[in-house]
């Protein structure tokens, strides 16, 4: 019978999002207007859409863990995610109004566009699949937890990654048919669940903890410490994450896709601006019920598992609340990452190789079916990873921010050249690669740092060395002037260095 409410109630929840995307069901001319909802939304849909990308349902299970698990450190989440806020402000009058004037799909569309270079778009558009991967893996992942524990013992890890699945499939049939419109309208009512239901949840955790007997005084005294000089992972090793989370969270490609649906470059500082409150107290309610719940045996026994293990105390009804929760999350983000994935192959990769510009939505839709195909069974494949799901996030994080110089100086700085782009992501990613097998956690003898922050040196080395050894030519200027004029046309003019 329990197992029944809690899948019951997580079916409700899919038919109701479901329901919503059939009542403003819109048919899509092209492919342009599929992958980018005919740049239609407002702030509101629009606050939801970023922080079902800044927060998604690994929130509740890997990132919980690590405060659960080592306390101050796993808030590191709300100061980067904070910090890709105020990013998000800084992009936005360019970004969108190049969107929208040069019908820009995705991030490595726009690459192709700032440097002249199929090069640069192939490349980003690689890097950004495969930094991928393993994020929409951890999605995967993240809801088999949910069900595993729904279904209180009655399945095996095994199982509940192949519902986890099934779960996902049956989601992407409205997210191949409807595109980022699906998305983004969904976002909003899973937003609602995840971000406000959530919090709600999480205080009313954080008054029982401190009521019974799990107050800040039962904390471990190391929980409230960062790693410094003699710690196992390095003095740097903080600063590290927090500025991979903060670049590599605009590096994404799904968050550009979400950025070309808004209306306006107006809207989408007025997002950040809204966005920037909830998330902060929506993450450190979340992160404050880990933290204080680690003073619970169960709790570190399986950190991943707190979200769950507190929420027992409300029994079925308040595990399958919880359980919505995350599933809200993690649908949105899993959704969308597996909708951006799709449409790089089809639009960055395959056509860009090809030469030729993709017109026809069905080529987005069967790109995104594959990919789903691909990190499905990939899913399966780890099925046996229960605990320490965070490692898959960092895994991602040390890849894509290799995109971070060539995308964020390529905005604000008009130096850059294709050459240095191709060098510093190639170098970068190759870098991080091997300094991530030799040194899955953090490089003792570079003070702590992560293989990719590491790795980031060496690519802005390369970038900005090609910048200033190769000779801009007068045309790429020319085209340059003309992008800066095209981005302070409407909006106040962002500076830049010459």
């Amino acid at each position: 019978m329990q197992m029944f409410i809690g899948y019951a109630g997580i079916g409700l929840f899919l038919v109701l999002v479901t329901l919503v995307m059939e009542k403003t069901r819109k048919t899509d001319a092209d492919f342009s207007e599929y992958s980018t909802a005919g740049r239609s939304f407002g702030p509101f849909y629009g606050t939801m859409a970023y922080l079902n990308t800044f927060l998604p349902g690994t929130v509740f299970i890997s990132f919980a863990g690590l405060a659960a698990a080592s306390g101050l450190i796993g808030f590191y989440l709300v100061a980067y995610s904070l910090l890709g806020m105020f990013l998000m402000y800084a992009l936005a009058p360019h970004v969108h109004t190049w969107g929208r004037k040069y019908d820009l799909r995705t991030q490595s569309d726009l690459l192709r566009l700032r440097y002249r270079s199929r090069t640069v778009q192939i490349v980003s558009a690689a890097i950004g699949t495969i930094a991928t991967i393993p994020w929409i893996v951890l999605g995967m992942q993240s809801l088999a937890l949910v069900f595993e524990t729904l279904s209180f013992g009655a399945i095996i890890p095994l199982g509940a990654v192949l519902i986890s699945v099934l779960f996902i499939c049956i989601r992407q049939i409205w997210t191949v048919r409807f595109g980022m419109r699906g998305i983004i309208i969904s976002d909003l009512v899973q937003g609602i669940f995840a971000y406000f239901v959530g919090t709600v949840v999480a205080v009313g955790l954080i008054v029982w903890l401190i009521t019974n007997g799990h107050g800040f005084d039962q904390v471990p005294p190391s929980f409230f410490t960062l790693p410094g000089a003699g710690s196992s992972l390095g003095p740097l090793y903080a600063v590290s994450i927090v500025l991979t989370g903060a670049l590599g969270t605009w590096c994404w490609p799904d968050i550009f896709m979400r950025l070309f649906t808004a209306n306006s470059a107006r809207t989408v500082r007025k997002t950040a601006v809204q966005a920037a409150p909830l998330l902060l107290i929506f993450g450190t309610a979340v992160l404050l019920v880990a933290f204080l719940a680690a003073s619970m045996p169960e709790v570190a026994a399986a950190p991943d598992r707190v979200w769950f293990t507190v929420a027992q105390v409300g029994g079925v009804g308040l595990l399958t609340i919880v359980g919505i929760c995350v599933v809200a999350a993690t649908m949105g983000n899993v959704g969308a990452n597996l909708q951006a994935a799709g449409t790089l192959a089809a639009n960055d990769i395959v056509g860009a190789i090809s030469g030729t510009r993709v017109h026809s939505a069905r080529t987005g839709k069967i790109a995104v079916v594959a990919v789903t195909a691909i990190s499905g069974f990939a899913a399966l494949f780890t099925a046996h990873v229960t605990s320490g799901l965070l490692a898959l996030a960092l895994v991602s994080y040390q890849g894509i921010v290799q995109l971070a110089p060539t995308l964020l100086l390529g905005i604000f700085w008009k130096r850059g050249n294709a050459v240095g782009a191709v060098g510093g992501m190639i170098s970068g990613f190759t870098t991080a690669a091997a300094l991530q097998i030799a040194y899955p956690v953090s490089i003792p003898w570079l003070g702590g740092l992560t293989s990719g922050v590491a790795a980031l040196l060496v690519n802005v080395l390369v970038y900005v060395g090609c910048a200033y050894a190769i000779q801009p030519k007068p045309e790429l200027s020319s085209h340059l002037d003309e992008l800066w004029t095209a981005g302070a046309e409407t909006h106040e003019p962002v500076e830049v260095r010459q």
